[in-house]
């Protein structure tokens, strides 16, 4: 019979006395759940009169975002640790370590990063973090590389697939991502104010069309081991570092999906800026940084996945001259249509992002509802025509109405 049982505030307090070195002896514990995500519970413990901290992650085994009804596997929390340890030893400056865990428990115990914010709360509050689009140019470059067919010997990457097969919280992706929001779903959730958006998006079969070919790719095509969920809800920043947690969604996919999530999510708080900003100028300022950092991050990528090809590729026929150009074009080309499908969700579909459903403004609010969808769909629809990022950043100013300097 499992041990398993959702931990206790005194139980996560136990547990973090148990780690060797980690808190000062008869240091006094305090502790509270501090999760607000779908899927899991946080506990934070902290020792009085000192700096020293942990996290403890657990999940749990439904989805807390619907309940009991949605059960989901608590192996979830195995494959969300053996992603953070891989992605740790690939970019050990970007992503938090783990000192702990018990499969059997489903938690993992790890660095704790409340010093720093999250990103998507401090876009919302306007914030500029000049070394991000550098950070995760180089996190996205060195997890997608190492974990592919061109940089890991391809029996052994097989073998880690095997470890990576995340049915559950797949699942949840194929739905909500590229199902729900085609169709008259129970799990969609929109306002009536865009109900005609909504209706529009369920007729549109020349959209329906782009997205299957994206869905197949996200089913059938293992490139390399993904982060999953790479949103902005996911990434802790400061002005000067940047830390990537919750890849509890890991499994071997297309490389652009990762790369769209970040892009997509940018483009979000880029179509929300009117509800936030306090004037014209702070508007402007704002989303020119967006959009600039949106092609930054893919710049930063790509430089970087070059430079890792040029010096640390295993697979003899990738020298192929031409090939590597035909590679990093196929994964711009899905970053972009990722991006789309990952902004038409959180319009349309379960679980919104707080940079568009926080504005106080109803006026604003919608229109920040219909540019997100606008720019979304455009990505999807021309996605596999894209020559360059400079052409994703077109299809964005075309679908916002105005001209975006950069």
């Amino acid at each position: 019979m499992s041990a398993y049982h959702p931990l206790t505030a005194e139980e996560a307090i136990q547990l973090a006395k148990s780690l060797p070195g980690r808190f000062p002896d008869q240091a006094e514990l305090e502790c509270r759940e501090i999760g607000d995500g779908n899927l899991n519970l946080v506990f934070h413990v902290t020792a009085k009169h000192s700096d020293h901290s942990l996290i403890i992650k657990q999940a749990v085994p439904y989805a807390k975002v619907v309940g009991e009804s949605w059960p989901l596997s608590l192996d979830r929390a195995r494959i969300e640790r053996e992603a953070l340890e891989m992605e740790h030893s690939l970019c050990p400056a970007l992503v938090p370590e783990v000192y702990g865990y018990s499969d059997e428990m489903a938690y993992t115990i790890m660095e704790d990063l409340s010093e720093y914010t999250i990103m998507r709360k401090g876009l919302i509050e306007g914030n500029s973090y000049p070394k991000f689009a550098e950070h995760i140019g180089e996190f996205l470059a060195r997890t997608l590389f190492y974990t592919s067919d061109l940089g890991m010997n391809q029996q052994k990457k097989k073998e880690l697939a095997g470890r990576f097969i995340n049915p559950d919280l797949c699942k949840i992706t194929e739905d909500l991502i590229f199902e729900d929001p085609y169709r008259d779903s129970p799990n969609n959730s929109y306002p009536d104010s865009i109900a005609d958006e909504a209706e529009a998006l369920r007729g549109d079969t020349e959209l329906h069309f782009e997205v299957t070919l994206l869905r197949h790719k996200f089913l059938t095509q293992g490139q390399a081991l993904l982060h999953g969920d790479l949103h902005t809800g996911s990434i802790f920043v400061r002005a000067e570092s940047t830390k990537v947690i919750d890849p509890e969604f890991a499994f071997f996919g297309p490389m652009g999906f990762d790369i769209g999530a970040v892009i997509g999510n940018l483009l979000l708080n880029y179509a929300a800026t009117p509800g936030w900003a306090a004037d014209p100028k702070a508007q402007q300022l704002r989303e020119q940084r967006l959009v600039q950092m949106s092609q930054d991050v893919w710049n930063h990528y790509e430089r970087n996945f070059r430079q890792l090809w040029n010096a640390d590729l295993l697979d003899e026929m990738s020298r192929t001259p031409g090939y590597q150009d035909h590679y990093v074009l196929q994964v711009l080309q899905d970053a972009a249509g990722y991006a789309g499908c990952k902004m038409i969700r959180r319009i349309v579909g379960l679980s919104h992002v707080i940079d568009i459903d926080t504005i106080a403004d109803a006026t604003a609010r919608e229109a920040a509802q219909r540019k997100a969808l606008a720019i979304g769909k455009n990505l999807v629809r021309h996605h596999r025509s894209i020559k360059s990022i400079d052409d994703v950043i077109e299809l964005v100013k075309q679908a916002s109405g105005n001209e975006v300097s950069i």
